[in-house]
């Protein structure tokens, strides 16, 4: 979602690349796209009365919010100034994911326009679960339309004057630029205007090497751009597990993206049709320029001061465990309160939000589980502390690892890579963190969140019998190192004593 001091309406890149208006693949899709979930003919319907609960933003944590408010019979009304869905469908997650998929196995093939046909396809079809019809047939009532607070429980949208017991502000976050001189006068691509694109650019620069950065470079180029990565760092997913940015580092370079690491880029400008990137003192032309490199909460243009609402850093709305702002009748969720900016996080917030704004305030994110995955060939998945943070907070830990080329399945998938490593408290074996780099590593991650989340250490997920040959594997060979692990030296005496006396008998 955008800032909300900027123009209504779904953002995009206009006719960059058009030759025709709508003339290009997938066009139908985005028209049916657009009509779900900004529709052009839609009116704002005038409120009855007090609100139980004003939602401002209508991304995963305002339309999760939203709709669970509505369903326990509260009455609620729900903002949105560009588009039902936010970053998740319609700049995010979906696109990004949909790309991903539609390019996996076709290296170096110009199927650019079948590519971003199936992803408006997707989202389109998506959009009918965030749509403005979905949401006012469920009893919400919804406004189209940018939200001022005009005191502490009253909002403003298209000149009418909404008023709440609470209010949730889930406007999310956008892209960044960071401050490289000639960047913003480059007309850069971001998230939110990169799957607006209707021609494929020969060559791509890419300025940052997150997950972000690294899901589009690859993809790109697997449709046959030349993609062109910047990142100041020695590897790409910096933020990782030291060996798994390695892993993927070497992955974008067998996808053929040109890495550009322990890069500084000092300025970016266009000359002609063409983007001109200076890194480290050399030149790289480029059709276009994506930055990947920072986000900023959506708390700018909501006039946050007349609520008496904080910020800080980052534009991110301060917020206590329960959520709540500085302004206790008022709470956010999601992306513009949360350094972890993710969809699930979002949706862990709703549900919080939806608890201590309608009933007493008892739900908390302090024990919150939240994983995270970069969807790259391969996967990189993590939860809990990395091996870098226990030793920083000197907290003992026994590495247990698995090579998913060591698993039968791997072998038989030809697995060279992948692996599976587990943080876990030597004494009891509860897990403090994990890292998995494969094929679906985010899904091979699931049974140790649910762990993490349910107190369970390796020696109980030892009981589980999984189905063979699979990956998940690497859990009972972990949980069987842990109880080899915890025979003592006192133990096998006692068994060597029993096994001695059981041969006599």
């Amino acid at each position: 979602m955008r800032s909300y001091g900027a123009k209504r309406g779904i953002p995009g890149v206009g006719d960059r690349g058009v030759t025709a208006a709508g003339a290009y693949p997938g066009a139908e899709h985005d028209q049916r796209w657009r009509r779900l979930v900004f529709p052009a003919d839609y009116s704002n319907p005038r409120p009855a009365g007090r609100y139980h609960l004003i939602v401002i933003g209508a991304g995963p944590a305002g339309l999760v919010t939203a709709i669970a408010a509505a369903g326990l019979g509260a009455r609620v009304a729900l903002i949105e100034r560009t588009a039902m869905g936010g970053d998740c469908l319609n700049v995010g997650c979906v696109p990004s994911k949909a790309l991903l998929e539609f390019t996996a196995g076709r290296a170096h093939t110009e199927c650019f326009d079948e590519a971003f046909e199936w992803l408006r396809q997707v989202r389109a079809a998506i959009a009918e679960h965030d749509s403005v019809e979905r949401y006012t047939d469920a009893g919400v009532d919804v406004y189209l339309g940018e939200a001022r607070f005009t005191a502490g429980n009253t909002v403003e949208v298209g000149g009418i004057s909404l008023s709440a017991r609470r209010i949730v502000i889930a406007t999310g976050a956008r892209a960044a630029l960071p401050p490289i001189p000639g960047l913003a006068e480059a007309r850069p691509l971001t998230n939110e205007t990169v799957f607006d694109l209707r021609k494929r650019p020969g060559r791509l620069a890419i300025i940052g090497g997150g997950p972000i950065g690294s899901e589009l470079a690859q993809a790109f180029s697997r449709m046959n751009v030349e993609v062109h990565l910047f990142e100041l760092a020695e590897r790409v997913l910096a933020l990782e597990t030291p060996e798994a940015g390695v892993v993927v580092t070497q992955a974008l370079r067998h996808s053929g993206v040109h890495l550009h690491l322990n890069a500084s880029v000092s300025g970016v400008k266009r000359r002609g049709d063409d983007v001109v990137v200076t890194a480290n003192g050399s030149e790289y032309v480029a059709d276009e320029v994506l930055v990947a490199a920072g986000r900023r909460a959506n708390s700018d243009g909501l006039e946050l001061e007349a609520a008496g609402v904080e910020t800080g850093a980052g534009g991110l709305i301060v917020v206590d465990d329960y959520l709540r702002t500085t302004n206790r009748r008022i709470l956010a969720a999601g992306d513009v309160c949360a350094r972890l900016q993710f969809t699930h996080n979002a949706d862990a917030h709703a549900r919080i939000v939806v608890q201590n704004a309608l009933f007493l305030p008892t739900a908390t994110t302090r024990k919150l589980v939240v994983p995270h995955c970069t969807y790259t060939d391969p996967e990189v998945a993590q939860v809990g502390r990395s091996q870098a943070e226990l030793e920083r907070d000197g907290i003992a830990f026994d590495t247990y690892r698995v090579a998913f080329g060591d698993l039968d399945r791997g072998r038989t998938q030809g697995d060279e890579h992948g692996f599976a490593e587990v943080l876990a408290a030597p004494r009891d074996g509860s897990i403090l963190g994990a890292t998995i780099v494969g094929r679906d590593a985010g899904e091979q991650l699931a049974p140790l969140c649910i762990a993490m989340t349910n107190g369970l250490g390796l020696g109980r997920l030892a009981r589980t019998v999984l189905p063979y040959p699979t990956r998940s594997e690497y859990l009972r060979r972990m949980a069987d190192e842990f109880n080899r692990k915890r025979l003592t030296p006192a133990a096998r005496r006692m068994f060597g004593a029993w096994f001695r006396w059981n041969t006599r008998s």
